[in-house]
């Protein structure tokens, strides 16, 4: 680290007692191992083992793959290939350690190992080594043998970059092989799409010829829930993954709008917003629909709730009882309400994997003429600290939080097109997913 960002880190320590919503950068990290010291780390380019016409061609798709996913996970200085020693050891028989230890890669850590193709399957030897470790430098050692394609191919490298990141990054699972869930309107209608962690693999879910929102997917990836308008307005509907179908939600439709559907983290229940009974207000059901029941009581729109997944006995949800939407929290059953938000137009909360945050959209200054647009925030729940983690650049909304607590997907709508993009949670590593049609509304799958 230079003596810029050790001075700059130095602040931000010394800035965190102060009552101010500044100092969130270092609080944010809690639980993450974002914001440590970012261990340096080279990927070599893995050695092709045999001649099979299809090795190039999975080769590049594997290593192109594997340093992505070590980039993206927001832990590592990645070396440059270009800083990377000529020759692509295969086994630990045939790496120079002090070769990768010494400039220009001066990696601490290096990944590496071989591939082949062969009667239809690849084979991949992976190992992460130590360089200042002579004695006993190997950390990982993987093998993986599948049928041979380029989805595989990403896939293999997806397992192993996330062995690597549980290894490096405090034993927190990684997030290679995780979905991500939400609306696209490129097929004509505004339907349920799904696509990989990384933006690839983009493909529709739904076929239903209507508008639907709000894609919520189930804690044990089996089921999708979302709003869809049908003939007789709004209602939750559900598809089902395992066997590529919609599938019944009772009382998702009965009577008014029913919307923005939320998974209980037992996966047996769904709280959603219904006008069944007059104002919008946040109601309760078993996934049978059985025990269906009312848990707001109060004049003005109560909207979008959201389970605390750590606990399962708390709920964020939107409510406007006080004029424009403020974000609020509860227990399950809707005791102990607390306003969390202290102005402005509050949307779209989405809780942390560990139950300590909440991200949300907030136009701290919304109103006619007002500067400031819809932006992404995250807040403390215990002491209400929040920090700021999209600026000045167009109107973003629907955060959803990836599984490791290390990364937030979120919509960005820039003049006409709406796409969907991630960060790291402190706002870091901002990068697109989407291109062309209308792309919004994202949910990260929970594991």
């Amino acid at each position: 680290m230079s003596c810029r960002r050790k001075l700059a880190f130095s602040l931000v320590l010394s800035l965190t007692s102060l009552a101010s919503p500044m100092r969130a950068q270092d609080w944010v990290h809690a639980g993450t191992n974002l914001g440590n010291a970012k261990i340096r780390i080279a990927a070599a380019d893995f050695k092709p083992a045999t001649t099979d016409p299809q090795t190039p061609t999975l080769k590049a798709v594997f290593d192109a793959t594997l340093f992505n996913d070590l980039t993206n996970a927001g832990l590592f200085d990645m070396v440059s290939k270009s800083f990377s020693p000529q020759a692509s050891p295969g086994s630990p028989q045939e790496i120079n350690l002090a070769q990768w230890a010494a400039d220009p890669a001066n990696a601490a850590m290096v990944a590496f190992g071989s591939l082949s193709v062969a009667n239809g399957r690849i084979q991949v030897y992976g190992w992460l080594f130590d360089t200042h470790n002579t004695v006993n430098p190997q950390i990982l050692g993987k093998q993986y043998n599948e049928v041979a394609s380029e989805e595989m191919a990403r896939t293999i490298a997806h397992r192993f970059a996330d062995e690597i990141i549980y290894r490096l990054g405090g034993g927190i699972n990684g997030i290679a092989e995780t979905k991500i869930y939400f609306i696209s309107s490129r097929s004509g209608s505004k339907e349920v799409w799904a696509m990989d962690y990384d933006g690839q693999n983009q493909h529709q879910i739904t076929h239903l010829g209507t508008i639907s929102i709000s894609p919520r997917v189930s804690p044990d990836n089996t089921r999708i829930a979302f709003a869809s308008l049908e003939s007789k307005g709004w209602a939750i509907r559900m598809y089902s993954l395992e066997i590529g179908r919609m599938v019944t939600f009772p009382g998702g439709a009965t009577g008014g709008a029913n919307q923005s559907p939320s998974w209980a983290p037992e996966g047996n229940r769904i709280a959603f917003s219904s006008s069944r009974s007059g104002d919008p207000e946040i109601w309760v059901a078993n996934l049978d629909g059985s025990n269906m029941h009312r848990i707001t009581f109060f004049a003005g729109p109560d909207v979008a709730p959201t389970w605390n997944p750590k606990t399962g006995t708390q709920i964020a949800w939107v409510s406007g009882r006080t004029g424009l939407p403020q974000i609020y929290i509860m227990d399950q059953e809707g005791a102990n309400i607390q306003r969390m938000t202290d102005g402005g137009y509050a949307v779209s909360p989405s809780w942390s994997p560990n139950g300590q945050f909440l991200t949300f959209s907030w136009n701290r200054k919304y109103g006619p003429g007002a500067p400031g647009g819809q932006d992404i925030y995250i807040m403390d729940i215990a002491s209400k600290r929040w920090l700021q983690l999209t600026h000045d650049a167009g109107n973003n909304d629907f955060p959803s939080w990836s599984p490791d607590g290390r990364h937030i997907v979120f919509q960005r709508k820039l003049g006409t097109h709406t796409e969907i993009w991630t960060m790291l949670s402190d706002g870091t590593q901002q990068q697109q997913l989407t291109h062309g049609g209308t792309n919004m509304m994202p949910n990260w799958s929970w594991k």
